[in-house]
């Protein structure tokens, strides 16, 4: 087998490495959960050649899940080896590659941790996603599952979901990729591993959600309350455990830091200078002894249920504050002059090309932010000839508009290209994504709560800076720091919320509706520049909501609302009344994540 039947990458620098591409069937969903039931890597070299090959079905020593999807039952898997028997040869094979496979975070994780209870490294320094490299080349496929890729680029599938067979199939995928992205000039999505967003350790248990709303704080000799945030420290006569396991079965949330949506500080000593205390005096929250909380535990009065809470409006809390404009979530939409373009701006300045991208999408098209097969037409600025895309522009024949043109465009029909008549890109399957602008509100579609929703961001690479997404849960507070999912604990513990690195300019928030705790009503998506750099240095950052991590989008915005701002509030997932709803935010600020987080009451050391 060969990559190279199309393309010799060998000769483009750019594409040229040594690669190992792997497909795994497991038990679960969960990788530090659930187990690796058969694995196959096949290895190729810069010239496309293929250089090695290895499969073998895994006895996990434990249930195989779900046999109807992948057919491997337990007395199939009884007579094969285990991981920790084949690992070595994993890894040679794996060794000084970059890994390749269909959703990489997925086979990344399980490697990772299967060579870790091996007691092993997993020998991987890069992988690259077919799935984060089909989003930047945008194929009219119907989706970008492994099977409609495999159908779009001519790649015969026999069995699916046998890792042989998958990995085979994605060596063609990967081969027609790879030349698309090297017509288009579209740089490789490489992720180095491991990246900051993979954990390094499994989370912690999850905390017990409390049942209860937030009263706020008790006035000054009154009770307690079902529901108040109540935070510890210092010593205790009480073990902690057991002040904690007290304060839980009376009703409280027991909180592991201190915020201004704390309710009380527990300690027998206020003046200790610890950081909750410190945090505890700075915002004003009232601070019980533990003779005091001890006796006030036993006449808890009854808190409001989250499951009883009256449906109203949503209130944006104050650091989301922006005017939503609703988005018609119907299937009839509106005829507008630009149909389905996907619209690619260049050069100007921050404020025109913000204000070319929204007219784009006032005018019923979507305003790209990366060259890629969807593209049809291309908005030209002072300036923009000088960037480096320009020349693929012209070899590929994309027409090239002045920005006069959004003034009062036409409708064109398909015709040669020139610079005049407008390129119909194919279009994939299906309906197309709602374009909402900034501030766009889309219902979920009911029901809403099957299976993850992923939000995915993604933006040009024109700095070198890091870009940080974060998500935050709970209704204008979260219930503890765990609710703050970032680069460092890229996991909420009860594993509903989740963030996945799919590339150095794209990362995606996947939401489990069903598993969020009661008390979540609101996810909060943001992300932050690390270093000097501005989002006006960073470009547009353009959102995708999709049902699924190979799904197509339900709706896509593109977002220019920051400028000289260093943290910018991207979507939001909230709960109104029986519904959930999308929300394209779009709102930045001057100050970083602390200061951003905090006012989410996480605390940040």
């Amino acid at each position: 087998m060969s990559l190279a039947t199309t393309l010799d990458v060998s000769r483009l620098p750019d594409y040229a490495y040594d690669w190992a591409l792997v497909d795994v069937e497991t038990s679960g969903l969960v990788a530090r959960r659930d187990r690796v039931l058969s694995v196959a890597v096949l290895t190729f070299g810069p010239d496309g050649v293929q250089t090695g090959e290895f499969s073998t079905l895994l006895n996990p020593g434990c249930d195989p899940g779900p046999v109807h999807i992948h057919g491997l039952t337990a007395e199939r898997l009884s007579g094969a080896p285990t991981f920790e028997q084949v690992a070595g040869r994993i890894g040679a094979l794996l060794q000084d590659r970059v890994m390749v496979a269909h959703n990489a975070q997925f086979d990344y994780d399980f490697l990772a941790h299967e060579f870790a209870r091996a007691r092993l490294h997993l020998p991987v320094t890069q992988r690259l996603c077919t799935l984060a490299l089909n989003r930047r080349v945008e194929p009219p496929a119907a989706d970008l599952s492994l099977a409609s890729l495999a159908a779009h680029y001519g790649v015969p599938q026999t069995r699916a979901h046998d890792a042989l067979d998958d990995t085979r199939v994605l060596a063609g995928i990967f081969r027609s990729s790879l030349s698309e992205a090297a017509r288009l000039d579209v740089p490789l999505p490489l992720v180095p591993c491991p990246p900051r967003q993979d954990p390094k350790f499994a989370p912690n248990p999850p905390k017990t959600p409390c049942a209860y709303r937030n009263p706020g704080r008790p006035a000054p000799g009154g009770p307690l309350v079902q529901g108040m945030k109540v935070a510890i420290t210092g010593e205790t006569a009480t073990s902690r455990a057991e002040l904690v396991s007290r304060a839980v079965a009376a009703g409280l949330n027991i909180m592991s830091s201190v915020s201004r949506h704390t309710s009380a500080l527990v300690t027998n000593d206020a003046a200790s200078g610890s950081a909750k205390a410190r945090r505890a005096i700075a915002e004003g929250v009232p601070v019980l002894d533990e003779h005091a909380f001890l006796k006030l535990l036993g006449e808890v009065r009854p808190g409001t249920p989250h499951e009883d809470r009256t449906p109203s409006p949503v209130t944006v809390p104050a650091v989301t504050a922006v005017t939503a404009v609703a988005a018609p979530s119907a299937p009839a939409r509106p005829v507008k002059p630009f149909g389905r373009r996907r619209v690619l701006v260049l050069g100007g300045t921050h404020e025109e090309a913000a204000a070319a991208r929204a007219r784009i999408v006032d005018m019923g098209g979507a305003a790209a932010i990366n060259l890629s097969a969807g593209v049809t037409d291309v908005v030209l600025f002072p300036g923009g000839e000088r960037d480096r895309r320009m020349a693929r522009v012209t070899s590929l024949g994309l027409p090239v508009r002045e920005p006069a043109w959004l003034g009062a465009p036409v409708p064109e029909p398909g015709g040669p290209t020139g610079s005049t008549e407008s390129v119909e890109a194919p279009a994939p399957a299906g309906v197309p994504a709602d374009v909402l602008p900034r501030g766009g509100v889309i219902d979920l579609p009911a029901p809403s709560t099957a299976g993850r929703w992923h939000v995915s961001a993604s933006w040009a690479q024109q700095t070198t800076c890091e870009i940080d997404v974060v998500a935050l849960d709970e209704d204008e507070q979260v219930s503890c720091d765990g609710d703050f999912v970032f680069y460092g604990a890229p996991e909420s513990p009860d594993g509903s919320v989740r963030l996945l690195c799919d590339g150095p300019t794209e990362q995606t928030v996947a939401v489990d509706l069903a598993a969020l705790p009661p008390a979540a009503r609101r996810i909060a998506i943001a992300a932050a520049v690390d270093g000097a750099a501005t989002f006006g240095d960073v470009g547009a950052v353009h959102l995708a909501l999709a049902p699924g991590v190979d799904a197509p989008a339900t709706a896509q915005a593109t977002l220019d609302a920051a400028t000289s701002e260093r943290t910018l509030l991207l979507a939001e997932l909230y709960r109104r009344g029986p519904l959930w709803r999308f929300r394209a935010v779009g709102q930045g600020y001057d100050h970083g994540l602390e200061a951003l987080v905090r006012g989410y009451g996480v605390e940040v050391e």
